[in-house]
């Protein structure tokens, strides 16, 4: 009898053993020797490097597809069972058929936050402290003192919309300068000493009278895209800052420029735009006190590391059968 058993164990084990290593993942867009660190993260794994034409004939018998995902690709896959996109954002990858399909679609949410946060503060900062007036002055060697509208952030109140992996990062830092918070977000936050209270999207006008701040922070979806109009600009104080750093689509760029132009704003900082790249002549680019950044927040000297320590974890749970992180709710968006 116990001879039988061992002899079951030993085939289910072996069995469950071929099982992880006949995964097969498909990885495009990282260098060959990221990949080989991959692997030897994943043992279980067979992970084959693919880009161009040679995808869709890779991705027929895979698994899993690191990087992207299309509707061809979605066709031709016809095993696949996972994606992962190394964007925190992933609209552009939710075509109908995507969404249609059981198949789980993780991201690289939260590994972003802290230099998206950085980001965003810099970008406060600079307007606050008047450092779009006193840069350009030291290129002409001038030394020019009682000019400035300084502002101190102490006090001060920032409203986050989208107070995820990022908007929390922000709150942090908002919160370290004195600043009281207010999110606004569509989950049910759990308690925390960084935010004064949170609201949902819906009640954001009543939020935006008491704002000395705003920052855009959210994902980008049906339900977000144009959340900041005319409406929501001329709630916001007079005098008050605007910061985005998410995506272009979630504020009205003519309701902006009209805000601006009206003086009712003392700033805005935008890491993004609608559209991007904003195209030379943009009434933008015109505002001495509009900060203007091509889309680089996400960039930092961590985050690689922080995205290739997601990546094997990820693959560790695929091969072993386990939940997958930072899994995207296709319906949502994010």
């Amino acid at each position: 009898m116990k001879i039988r058993h061992f002899v079951t164990a030993a085939v289910l084990l072996v069995t469950g053993l071929l099982a992880a290593q006949s995964k097969k993942v498909v990885v495009t867009g990282l260098r060959a020797e990221a990949v080989e660190e991959l692997k030897a993260a994943a043992p279980g794994l067979t992970l084959v490097m693919a880009e161009g034409e040679r995808l869709a004939a890779e991705v027929a018998d895979a698994d899993a597809i690191l990087g992207t995902i299309s509707p061809r690709l979605l066709a031709a896959g016809k095993k696949l069972r996972w994606v992962q996109i190394y964007s925190a954002g992933v609209e552009r990858y939710l075509s109908p058929e995507l969404r249609a399909n059981p198949i789980v679609v993780t991201n690289c949410k939260i590994i972003q936050g802290p230099n998206i946060a950085d980001h965003a503060m810099a970008l406060l900062l600079a307007l606050t402290r008047g450092l779009y007036r006193t840069l350009p002055a030291q290129k002409t060697e001038e030394w020019t003192r009682g000019q400035h509208r300084l502002i101190e952030l102490s006090g001060k109140t920032a409203v986050i919309i989208g107070l995820g992996g990022i908007g929390m990062q922000i709150a942090q830092r908002a919160s370290g300068f004195g600043m009281r918070v207010i999110g606004v977000d569509p989950k049910d936050i759990p308690y925390t000493p960084l935010a004064a209270k949170v609201t949902p999207p819906d009640r954001l006008d009543e939020a935006l009278p008491e704002a000395d701040v705003v920052f855009v922070s959210a994902p980008h979806t049906p339900e977000s895209e144009g959340m900041m109009g005319r409406r929501q600009f001329e709630l916001m104080k007079r005098g008050s800052y605007f910061i985005a750093v998410s995506r272009g689509k979630l504020y009205s760029t003519a309701a902006l420029v009209q805000a601006l132009d009206s003086k009712h704003l003392a700033g805005a900082g935008l890491d993004v735009t609608d559209p991007e790249p904003l195209p030379k002549g943009h009434a933008l680019w015109k505002f001495e006190n509009v900060l203007i950044t091509p889309h680089i927040a996400g960039g930092s000297d961590r985050v690689q590391e922080r995205r290739t320590a997601l990546l094997k974890e990820n693959l560790r749970r695929f091969a072993a059968g386990e939940p997958l992180l930072h899994m995207v709710d296709k319906q949502k968006g994010y």
